[in-house]
């Protein structure tokens, strides 16, 4: 109830959460979406699903305004059910086909594209607003779903931005990081089904890479100010989720009572 005696929209909870290549910002927010019943958006897929598109359209990825341009009018659907997340282009499922090694490959040159950026953040918070708002909000074309999936309840949002650029205002702003030994395992686990000497450093190039990259346009190795630090070096899965969970039990119990939230 506002001040003046009438209801204040309700929202639903934000969760940000940010990191560098195999944190397990993926698995594990998906997780927390399922656990908490909102909805997941995996921002990292959307710059995949951007690159693939380009390849698809035969743009040349070292023209900006070409990359920018396609990406402008991508036809970009994103599923944002944890249990099952999908990535759709142009009707086509794209969901195996932007893991592949080409598009890992690739897609710094597209993420590092300021304007391919600037678009996808939008779209990023069109995502948010209607995941975490209870008022109905009308279809925009491809950019989201024809109704909340969540029904207002919230969205977890993990990637790159997140909780410094897309959503600095969110609830809950997790960074989770990693010894640079633990990603290179979990990541090699990922892609080879290996953790030995060889896989780790037939994946080292394309993690530390990416990471180096995309540094060039995003932070996310040191937290923001307001922004909580779970480091997963020494945590299984989840443990790992465990704690994700315990920040957002304490910033929402924080709020409730009438707080500021420390993670916000």
């Amino acid at each position: 109830m506002s001040t003046d005696g009438t209801c204040a929209e309700e929202r639903g909870i934000v969760v940000a959460i940010d990191g560098p290549s195999g944190s397990g910002k993926s698995s594990v927010s998906r997780a927390v979406a399922q656990r908490l019943g909102t909805a997941y958006l995996d921002t990292g897929a959307m710059y995949r699903a951007a690159t693939w598109w380009c390849l698809e359209e035969g743009v040349d990825l070292a023209d900006q305004a070409a990359v920018a341009a396609a990406v402008d009018v991508m036809p970009l659907v994103m599923g944002i059910d944890p249990a099952a997340p999908t990535v759709h282009v142009d009707g086509t499922d794209v969901g195996e086909a932007i893991r592949t090694t080409e598009i890992s490959t690739a897609v710094s040159a597209v993420a590092t594209n300021l304007a391919v950026r600037a678009e996808l953040r939008r779209l990023q918070r069109v995502i948010i607003a209607a995941e975490s708002s209870t008022a109905p909000t009308a279809p925009t074309s491809s950019e989201s779903a024809d109704t909340s999936f969540s029904g207002g309840r919230g969205i977890v949002a993990e990637g790159r931005d997140i909780t410094t650029v897309v959503a600095p205002d969110a609830d809950v702003r997790i960074l989770l990081t990693a010894s640079e030994e633990a990603r290179l395992a979990r990541r090699s686990l990922e892609v080879h089904g290996a953790a030995d000497a060889a896989a780790v450093e037939a994946t080292k190039d394309q993690v530390l890479r990416r990471d180096r990259d995309d540094s060039t346009v995003s932070q996310f190795h040191v937290a923001a100010d307001g922004v909580v630090t779970v480091d997963s070096s020494d945590l299984d899965f989840e443990q790992t989720v465990q704690a994700v969970l315990d920040v957002v039990a304490h910033a929402t119990a924080t709020t409730a009572a009438g707080g500021e939230g420390t993670a916000r």
